[in-house]
């Protein structure tokens, strides 16, 4: 039985998407193993995406952000299930985060210096991402800029480490047999993770 807590978060805003059932079965089978798990799907919170006065004025959070980051501080690990768009991440994520990973919450900044502190530290993630085309040609060819954001620029950058990625696509045209496989895979994920 596992002792770990971990939070799912999905991205995608289609509660009929490959993520949304994705997002569901890897909660459902870490779950088994005992472990504490939460599950955020983002389309279901009622939050306003823009942080309309950046970081020189706190936009006060949203009952669900109050949550969501009660949530995020208390897990171990944190599983982020989107989908590239535009090679990044959709509006709903990257405003969630936004809103969240604020300074003074999830880093500090040292006064009169370039460093900072990384608030999140102790915690891991993993990041699971669907294509529209093949993972190589999004890496090597595009150079995976919504990988490197999620995974090098926010959470490592906030101390959350190691973070593996996975990434399947293409998604576009897939026949049901590959998408039931990418479900199953993402099962097997759950229980790695959980080890």
């Amino acid at each position: 039985m596992s002792t770990k807590s971990i939070l799912v978060i999905n991205g995608h805003p289609n509660p009929d998407s490959l993520n949304y059932a994705m997002a569901n079965a890897y909660a459902s089978e870490a779950k088994q193993t005992g472990a504490r798990v939460e599950l955020l799907h983002l389309h279901q919170l009622q939050f306003n995406m823009n942080l309309g006065g950046g970081y020189k004025q706190r936009t006060e959070w949203e009952p669900d952000l109050e949550i969501a980051w009660q949530k995020i501080k208390e897990a171990d690990h944190l599983v982020w299930i989107h989908p590239v768009w535009w090679g990044g991440l959709p509006a709903l994520m990257k405003g969630f985060i936004d809103r969240l990973f604020l300074p003074g919450f999830a880093f500090k900044y040292r006064e009169n210096s370039v460093w900072w502190d990384k608030l999140l530290s102790g915690k891991t993630a993993r990041i699971i991402c669907t294509l529209d085309q093949p993972y190589w040609y999004y890496r090597w060819i595009n150079g995976a800029p919504g990988i490197y954001q999620l995974k090098k620029m926010t959470l490592e950058f906030c101390g959350i480490k190691p973070v593996s990625v996975t990434a399947f696509g293409p998604v576009r045209n897939a026949p049901d047999k590959k998408i039931n496989s990418m479900i199953e895979q993402t099962k097997r994920l759950a229980l790695k993770d959980i080890r």
